[in-house]
């Protein structure tokens, strides 16, 4: 550290007001906060690319090509020019900087920062009328490069490895791909072997071990105002948990909804990341799949339940997506980011249904036997009070649709958007037959419950005994 000294005439000293620094501070965050000012003189200006280099000498230099620093920008004071433009630059409050050049100064690295407005070192100095105090002052000299563009800041004695740790809290020297751009920020492929990573407006401010992207948000709530102290580190994950969720939200990209489709199909076993722990975003992801790829999203008691209605929806080229209850749940009756319903069991099952095209047989087509089975049916309706008014024609089909759960061929059919009973045509064989499977789908027809429930069960056990007491 530099002794107090008596100033030369031709200089200037700028006292800085520093006794004692934060002691946490480091000298690659003295770096930091130097790399920080000269990407936002970037970022404000539209200049050149800032330099971080070493010299021949074993100096290294951070350099921006903006409009030249002033003594005058090391007094304390916010940044009216920063403040207007949150998104686009790191600092916010002119505090940063001194404490830099305080912590450089007790880790003896010596500073050389030239603009064209003059040479600035640093240096211990009593203050003015209290010789007993001394403190930190910025040594002003007459600049050694008039024509210099810009700013450069010379660090003498740091070391490669501050500056390379320096470089890694900035998103800009992190190599990370984007994978997508909301309005609150950029969603980040994480880099393999590395803690996912948050950055605000570009600079690191916190770390996590189990997201699966990294995060730069450029719109700031109050709360990660308020939760950005002057060390930018370790903010707490309720800062900025609702800026992550709603970049998720926002984004309608297949890469982010592929790996949250991934993380949620573990769930169950509990090695997923920990964003699709919002059911939110979980929905969000499965819309996105929805709208981008061919899937039928499922529970793992739908795997075991349902296995042939599975093995359909595998054999017509769906990518099956097992999905915890409470986000089936959330997704029954929504829609996707196109406008179509998302795909459930039961939403493919009306697709299924609905692309099943029957081969019907009209009667002239009939056998003798077949046709003297099928004239018989208005007298088989009779026996339960006649054909429902609902029901607007009778058809044979060559085919019949297999039973979507049990994947067993069913024999006859009360098809309710066509307002048909539909009737395998091999149930012609023979009176009984045609007659059990024809009364079967009256019922249907009649009572409008599913087959296996206990209301239809009590329907056809009523119809039953009609016929019953009609033949005694």
């Amino acid at each position: 550290m530099n002794k107090p000294s008596q100033p030369p005439a031709d200089e200037r000293r700028f006292d800085l007001n520093i006794e004692k620094i934060l002691e946490g501070w480091e000298t690659c965050h003295a770096a930091r906060e130097i790399i920080a000012n000269a990407l936002d003189e970037q970022a404000l200006t539209g200049t050149n690319e800032v330099e971080i280099s070493k010299d021949l000498k074993g100096v290294w230099h951070i350099r921006d090509f903006g409009r030249g620093l002033k003594y005058e920008h090391l007094t304390q004071n916010e940044n009216q020019e920063k403040l207007k433009n949150p998104t686009r630059v790191i600092g916010k409050f002119g505090v940063g900087l001194k404490d830099a050049l305080a912590t450089l100064n007790r880790r003896k690295i010596n500073v050389l920062i030239r603009s064209k407005y003059g040479d600035i070192t640093l240096g211990q100095t009593p203050k003015h009328g209290f010789p007993d105090v001394v403190t930190l002052h910025a040594v002003v000299n007459a600049p050694s490069e008039p024509g210099l563009v810009g700013t450069d800041f010379a660090l003498t004695e740091i070391s490669d490895a501050d500056i390379a740790v320096a470089k890694d809290f900035f998103l800009k020297f992190s190599g990370q791909p984007v994978l997508d751009e909301t309005s609150y920020g950029q969603i980040l492929e994480t880099s393999k072997g590395r803690k996912s990573r948050i950055y605000v407006t570009g600079m690191l401010v916190a770390e996590e071990e189990n997201f699966a992207f990294s995060y730069n948000i450029t719109s700031l709530t109050a709360a990660m105002r308020k939760a950005l102290n002057r060390e930018r580190t370790n903010v707490g994950r309720t800062a900025y948990s609702d800026r992550v969720k709603q970049m998720l939200l926002a984004s309608t990209v297949d890469a982010v909804a592929e790996t949250l489709a991934r993380d949620l199909q573990r769930l169950e076993e509990g090695t997923n990341r920990d964003e699709v722990k919002w059911t939110d975003v979980a929905v969000h992801a499965c819309q996105i799949l929805n709208a981008s790829k061919k899937v039928v999203f499922v529970t793992a008691s739908d795997l075991t339940g349902f296995r042939s209605a599975i093995d359909h929806a595998r054999e017509d080229g769906l990518r099956v997506v097992t999905v915890p209850e409470n986000i089936k749940h959330s997704l029954k009756g929504i829609a996707d980011l196109k406008g179509d319903p998302v795909r459930d069991l039961s939403v493919y099952q009306t697709e299924w249904s609905e692309s099943f095209e029957f081969k019907f047989v009209s009667p002239e087509k009939l056998t003798k036997a077949e046709r003297k089975v099928f004239d018989l049916r208005d007298k088989i309706a009779a026996l339960v009070g006649g054909v429902p008014r609902n029901v607007q024609s009778i058809k044979v089909s060559e085919t019949m649709r297999p039973d979507f759960f049990t994947g067993s061929t069913t024999q006859g059919l009360w098809d309710e958007a066509s307002r048909s009973i539909i009737i395998l045509r091999k149930q012609l064989g023979s009176l009984e037959d045609f007659a059990g499977t024809f009364l079967h789908e009256i019922t249907h027809a009649k009572t409008g419950y599913d087959d296996v429930s206990q209301e239809f069960e009590n329907a056809l056990t009523e119809m039953l005994g009609q016929v019953a007491a009609l033949r005694l």
